[in-house]
């Protein structure tokens, strides 16, 4: 691959870097808020002990699970995203 197209990959590569931090961020905040709403349902349907407080629970746990697994996700791509831009960096280094 030729230097110009090793460094566009890397400008390329930082850009969505940012935007996945960016996400991450938002995600980490989501987690945050589902997470404290799933504990809430949770003692309210140990305190209440009624069908409809424990179908709350449950729901509130899925958005929780589905927020961190999305989070997940992000970190793994964020760590994709940094394994190539190293190898465009070493792939650089190389052809100097």
């Amino acid at each position: 691959m030729s230097r110009k197209m090793v460094e566009q990959r890397l400008i390329e590569g930082s850009g969505r870097m940012k935007r996945l931090h960016e996400e991450l961020h938002v995600a980490n905040e989501q987690l945050e808020h589902f997470a404290h709403e799933a504990e809430d349902e949770r003692v309210r349907a140990l305190v209440s002990e009624t069908p409809a407080a424990e179908r709350e629970h449950r729901e509130a746990t899925k958005h929780a699970v589905a927020m961190r697994r999305h989070r997940d996700e992000i970190h793994a791509e964020i760590a994709r995203l940094e394994q190539s831009q190293n190898d465009l960096l070493d792939q650089l280094a190389v052809d100097s």
